[in-house]
Order: C-alpha cells, then sequence, then structure tokens
C-alpha cells in the first residue's frame, strides 16, 4: 500500500499491530522456527481426484508459515525503516536472519532440494529469499522441472499462486510464465474463462469439463484469491511497476515483457502524477506507453 500511494500514515497506524504480529509468531516458534499451531497451508492446491501416483502438490505447512514469518519480519523492516525506527530495524533484521538459518537448517538438505519438492514450496523460497545466493539457481530450475512435469500446469493453491509468475519472471523464466497464464486447460487461469466464467473461481476446477460441480458445499464463483495474477500482468506485461525509492509512482518503472504468443495488450493505471497507459497490438505493428 505504501509503494502504491506513497502514504506513511498508513504505515504509521498500522506499525503497532504489524509489530505484534510478528511477535506474536515469534512467541509461537521454537528455536526460530514457526511450527506450532494449525495452519490451513496452500489452501486448494491441485489434487487430482486419483492420486496413486503422488501427484497431488502437497507442501508441508510449517514450511509454509516459516516464509511467511520471514515475509511479515521482513515488512515490518520496510516500515520501520520509512518511518525511521532504527532500533527496531537493528533487532527484527536479526531476527529474519535467525528465521532464514532455521529455515535452511529444517527445510533445505545440503544439496538444496526442499523436503516439500512442490512448486509453492519453491516458490514461497525464492520470493521471499530464504535460501542463500549459491542455492537459488538450483531452486529455480528444480521449480521449471516441476512445472514441466506437470506439462507445463501450475498446482499452487492461494499461497503459492500470488508469487509463481514473479519468481519465474525474476530469475529469467518469463516465457514459461507466459506458458502458464496462457494454458487453457486445467488447472489454469484460463480453463475457468473457456468453461465460461466471468469471475475467479475460489477452485480452479469449480466446474469440471463435464459441466458437473467440483463439489456443491464449498465452491464459491466469486473468490479474488487466483486473480492475483493481475499484478504481475500489470508489472511484467504491461511494465508498469513501483519503484521503492519513489513510493507512489513518483518514480515508475516501465519494463515490458512481450511474448511472441501474446498478439494485444492494453492497460491503463491512474496514480497520483497522472494517468500510465501500456497499448500492444502486433497485428496493427503498435506498441506505447
Amino acid at each position: 500500500m505504501y509503494l502504491a500511494y506513497g502514504d506513511k500514515q498508513i504505515l504509521s497506524r498500522q506499525y503497532n499491530s504489524m509489530k505484534a504480529w510478528v511477535d506474536y509468531m515469534t512467541s509461537q516458534s521454537r528455536d526460530n522456527l514457526w511450527n506450532t499451531g494449525s495452519h490451513w497451508g496452500d489452501w486448494l492446491f491441485y489434487s487430482p481426484s486419483v492420486d496413486d501416483g503422488g501427484h497431488a502438490a502437497v507442501t508441508d505447512k510449517y514450511l509454509i508459515a516459516q516464509c511467511f514469518w520471514a515475509h511479515s519480519t521482513q515488512l515490518l523492516i520496510d516500515a520501520a525503516a520509512v518511518l525511521g525506527k532504527t532500533g527496531d530495524v537493528s533487532h527484527f533484521t536479526d531476527l529474519l536472519m535467525n528465521i532464514k538459518e532455521a529455515f535452511n537448517h529444517e527445510y533445505v538438505t545440503p544439496g538444496g532440494r526442499l523436503v516439500s519438492g512442490t512448486q509453492t514450496a519453491y516458490v514461497l523460497a525464492l520470493q521471499f529469499d530464504m535460501l542463500p545466493g549459491n542455492l537459488r539457481e538450483q531452486a529455480v530450475e528444480r521449480l521449471v522441472q516441476n512445472i514441466k512435469n506437470y506439462n507445463n500446469h501450475l498446482t499452487t493453491g492461494f499461497l503459492g499462486t500470488p508469487y509463481l509468475c514473479d519468481v519465474l519472471s525474476r530469475f529469467g523464466k518469463t516465457g514459461l510464465a507466459y506458458k502458464l497464464l496462457l494454458n487453457e486447460t486445467y488447472p489454469s487461469w484460463l480453463y475457468p474463462v473457456k468453461m465460461g466464467a466471468t469471475t475467479i473461481w475460489e477452485r480452479w476446477d469449480g466446474i469440471k469439463p463435464d459441466s458437473s460441480l467440483q463439489t456443491p458445499d464449498m465452491n464459491s464463483f466469486n473468490h479474488y484469491a487466483y486473480g492475483a495474477i493481475g499484478d504481475w500482468m500489470y508489472r511484467v506485461v504491461a511494465g508498469i511497476s513501483t519503484e521503492t525509492n519513489g513510493a507512489g509512482y513518483k518514480k515508475i518503472r516501465i519494463q515490458p515483457f512481450i511474448e511472441k504468443d501474446l498478439i494485444n495488450a492494453s492497460a491503463s493505471l491512474l496514480t497520483n502524477y497522472g494517468m500510465v497507459f501500456f497499448i500492444l497490438d502486433l497485428r496493427g505493428r503498435q506498441a506505447g506507453v
């Protein structure tokens, strides 16, 4: 929110609650591991109806909790830096280092393999910089291979999906991110569209190919979580992104990544400094920002 609007008041208003949340997670941890309590995990990840081959993308819930403890701590550090709370920056930076060290000791083999070999596990570990620099490239390759093992399909649930394409783009795999975006078969973003969806579904297969409901008792057809791909589309497809040293779009990074299979795209964003437009029309040989 601060990066989007440049408003420090939201940070100052929420700072105590942010700090209390990180302190709560710390209080629930043992030896710098948040491995207690009940967690939903990667809600509604891909799970085939028959899993004899072990293809369900089950991710260790405590591995996920550790990643989001680190993420919350990093957000708190960032907020403290903006607000000039240097003591907190130092204290929580030390905590973050301990969280990541514990993660690597508990969930990463000496060879760099995660104990959960799912897309979500590698996405979160890479997104939140849980791995040391020398283990990141091999982790990216493991993620890429996992996607290929599912015939270029995603298997992520609510917690892995928002970061999947961002991680691929960050590590030079934007072409693969486009394949996931444009995939029309289940599980994918366009599968519901091909089934007639005009909203974001809660489940990847809320309606099955035979038009039956995946389940009638918990099957929302207006559930935004998977719509988080929109952030990647603005930042990578349209190339309109924030800069940390110019919050509120005072500074804007324009860097679209055009994939050969993308015929046309357009985007607009109203900022405090005016409207930003992106237009791509490969049929008419036009592009502009």
